[in-house]
C-alpha cells in the first residue's frame, strides 16, 4: 500500500486514476491537509505538522509515502528516517527527467513558496548527473487564486499561456513545479517538452512498493 500526502483534495482523482492505468492493484490511501500549504506560504513548512502526517500513514501500512505537494516535498522527504518508511517527493524524477534535455530550464509555478524548493531540486539532480543547468524561475501571476476559488479552467489557462510564453523564449524544457498544472503540459503548444509530475512521481513510489513500472514511454 502507497500512502500520499496531499495538500489539495483535487489531487486524489488524478491518482486514482494513473494508478489504475498504470499500477491496477496498488493500493492507495490518501492523506490530505490543506492547511500545511497554508502555514507554509505564510511562515515556511511546518516540520512538525507534515511528520505527524507521515508517521500516521506509516502506522495504517503504507510501505512508502508519496508527497505530492512541491512545496513540502524536500521536507518529507528528509522526514523518511524519523517514519521509518520510505518517503518520496513526485517531482524528483521530473527533475531528474529536465536536465536530461538540456541546459537551459524553466520552472513554471502558481504559487511562489514552489519556486525555490523546485529550482533547488533541478539544480541537485544536475549536480548528481554532472550537467550543467541554467534554471529561469517563472511565478504566473494571479493563477493560484483561480485555483484556490475552484476556477480549475481559468487557472489552467494562465499557466498554460506562461508556459507558451517560457516555451517560446529559449528554453529546453518546461517544468510544471505543481501536480496541479499536469494539464497544461498536453494543452501548451509549444516546440519543447514540457513535463509535469504525477506520473514519473506515482511512477517510482509504486516501483518502491514492488509494482512493476510501465514503459516510460507511455509516459
Amino acid at each position: 500500500m502507497l500512502g500520499l500526502l496531499h495538500t489539495s483534495p483535487v489531487h486524489v482523482p488524478v491518482f486514482d486514476a494513473l494508478r489504475d492505468t498504470d499500477h491496477p492493484g496498488l493500493a492507495l490511501r490518501h492523506h490530505v491537509d490543506e492547511g500545511l500549504l497554508d502555514r507554509a506560504r505564510r511562515a515556511g513548512p511546518d516540520v512538525g505538522a507534515v511528520r505527524a502526517v507521515l508517521e500516521r500513514a506509516a502506522a495504517e501500512g503504507a510501505h512508502a509515502v508519496l508527497c505530492t505537494c512541491s512545496t513540502l516535498g524536500g521536507v518529507a522527504e528528509s522526514l523518511a528516517t524519523d517514519v521509518g518508511v520510505p518517503v518520496l517527493r513526485v517531482d524528483r524524477p521530473m527533475a531528474a527527467a529536465a536536465v536530461a534535455v538540456g541546459p537551459a530550464v524553466a520552472v513554471v509555478a502558481s504559487v511562489a513558496s514552489t519556486l525555490g524548493p523546485t529550482v533547488a531540486l533541478v539544480e541537485e539532480e544536475a549536480g548528481r548527473a554532472g550537467r550543467r543547468v541554467d534554471v529561469r524561475a517563472v511565478l504566473v501571476e494571479d493563477a493560484w487564486e483561480r485555483f484556490a476559488a475552484g476556477d480549475r479552467e481559468g487557472y489552467l489557462r494562465l499557466v498554460t499561456a506562461a508556459v507558451e510564453r517560457v516555451g517560446a523564449d529559449g528554453a529546453d524544457v518546461v517544468v510544471l513545479a505543481q501536480a496541479s498544472m499536469a494539464d497544461a503540459a498536453t494543452r501548451a503548444d509549444v516546440p519543447v517538452p514540457v513535463l509535469a509530475s504525477p506520473r514519473p512521481g506515482l511512477r517510482a513510489a509504486a516501483a518502491v512498493c514492488g509494482f512493476p513500472c510501465p514503459d516510460p514511454g507511455t509516459a
